[in-house]
């Protein structure tokens, strides 16, 4: 019995930790009604910028990582319903709640990369073309 105990507290201790969220995630349809107001609503991403670049993004959107959300708060404009993006909406979940506990009216989080998934259309920027002009 203690050893089974003692493996139950072991598993405890080393399983990753899951963080419940209250944010609502938005689907793609939810998403689309937002997008159609654009001067209602406010996006922060909070993926690094390769991930937006490597997975496509929204037309218009604040880029704020997760570790200066907290220290940005000051700035963000509070006139607006924000929607938290990230790419399967986990960290805009976490995004959401803080932006929400400091008073932001927040619509909810959407995955990028699960909005394209649902049939939405991201914008992609191609990668451009080396500059020949700049190798002479």
């Amino acid at each position: 019995m203690t050893r089974i105990i003692l493996t139950l507290l072991l598993a405890a201790v080393l399983a990753p930790a899951q963080q419940k969220t209250h944010a609502k995630v938005l689907t793609r349809a939810e998403m689309e009604a937002l997008l159609a107001k654009p001067g209602d609503i406010l996006l922060i991403d909070v993926r690094q910028p390769d991930e937006i670049s490597k997975n496509g993004g929204f037309p218009v959107y604040l880029n704020i990582q997760m570790n200066a959300l907290q220290t940005s708060l000051s700035w963000i404009p509070k006139d607006r319903r924000i929607v938290a993006v990230s790419n399967h909406a986990h960290r805009g979940a976490e995004a959401a709640d803080i932006l929400a506990r400091a008073g932001f009216k927040v619509a909810g989080a959407v995955g990028a990369q699960s909005y394209e998934e649902e049939g939405g259309k991201l914008t992609k920027i191609a990668p451009r073309p080396p500059n020949s002009e700049a190798k002479k």
